[in-house]
């Protein structure tokens, strides 16, 4: 029985906005997913230290990452998805949930009303939920659902998710929700977030990228953006050359055209051989691919991780020779 209605307001990233013609403002790259945010006045309940949404974070209420995030009537920015989705200008809608008690019916409700008028893929970003929520989730129309891990380890899960964050995660509860989702949803149809620059070694994240592609579950890879305000804001960006070296890796792994046991690690977890030919990891990086934004079908999630002038981590749209030419150079592992 819902007892809730649709949610008074809702936010949308400032690109999502300005594709939906809700605001104004130049955009390098237009956002091809329409991404949503579930609204509360005060914080989120959990405490993840990389979030400014974060229930002990002094950090702006409007930010996600360094995306903001103005708030809109829900009915308006319902209505004005249904006029982008039935001209072609969007792929995806992207709910992100924020943790609190009734967020669950919120979803459902924004999900609901969204379907009610025009058929568009919807993907949730939410935290772990029961066997009959994420039942509900497919029940009503969720395309797709994400259950972030963030973290690559356990131990780094509970310091900056967990119990010595100061938040209400759980390693293996948040596995275990995973496992459920893809029962319900099936293989290819969940996904998860793995955050890079938390302090976990090469091989490490490459473990954590393998887990989830076994499972059935495809991890987006994002880099750790330092935000004012927030427990890690002091923490450095992950390395350009880190970050592409794992996004290879990510590449090669959700394409099954190698495995992390194939893989040779240094002492020290870092990766020094990618389990193929030189010749095909070479071309492999011709191609530009594994440094697109990855995520959720038609989701390019434009500059969420890093400005326009650079570096770019993820790349909203296909790199450009020159930028190619830019990437192999910050690549060690090319280094022979």
């Amino acid at each position: 029985m819902h007892t809730r209605g649709l949610p008074e307001k809702i936010r949308a990233s400032l690109g999502s906005a300005v594709v939906l013609g809700l605001t104004k403002a130049a955009l390098d790259a237009e956002p091809t997913t329409i991404y949503l945010l579930t609204f509360l006045s005060s914080k989120c309940s959990a405490n993840c230290g990389f979030c400014p949404q974060a229930r002990k974070s002094r950090g702006r209420a409007d930010m996600l990452s360094r995306v903001t995030w103005p708030v809109f009537p829900t009915e308006r920015v319902v209505s004005r998805i249904q006029h982008a989705v039935k001209k072609g200008a969007v792929e995806r809608v992207c709910i992100q949930a924020l943790n609190y008690p009734t967020v669950f019916e919120d979803v459902e409700n924004i999900v609901r009303e969204v379907l009610s008028r025009v058929n568009v893929p919807i993907s949730i970003s939410c935290q772990p939920m029961n066997r009959e929520e994420i039942r509900k989730l497919a029940e009503v129309g969720v395309e797709r659902i994400c259950v972030p891990l963030d973290a690559t380890t356990e131990e780094l899960f509970n310091k900056v998710k967990g119990r010595l964050a100061g938040g209400p995660y759980v390693w293996e509860e948040q596995r275990r929700s995973l496992k459920e989702a893809v029962h319900i949803f099936g293989k290819g149809s969940v996904s998860t977030h793995l955050i890079v620059g938390l302090g976990e070694t090469e091989e490490e994240a490459v473990r954590a990228i393998q887990w989830c592609v076994d499972l059935g579950v495809y991890p987006g890879l994002f880099a750790f953006t330092p935000i004012r305000g927030t427990t890690l804001e002091t923490r450095a960006r992950p390395s350009i050359s880190h970050y592409r070296t794992i996004q290879i890796a990510h590449s090669l792994i959700t394409d099954r055209r190698t495995r992390c046991e194939e893989m040779y690690f240094s002492k020290e977890g870092a990766i020094k051989d990618f389990g193929i030919p030189i010749k095909h990891l070479e071309q492999t990086v011709r191609t530009g691919k594994p440094f697109l934004t990855s995520g959720c079908p038609g989701c390019n999630r434009p500059y969420y991780n890093e400005r326009p002038g650079g570096p770019i981590y993820n790349y909203p749209r296909h790199p450009q020779s020159e930028e190619i030419a830019e990437i192999k150079e910050q690549i060690s592992a090319l280094d022979a």
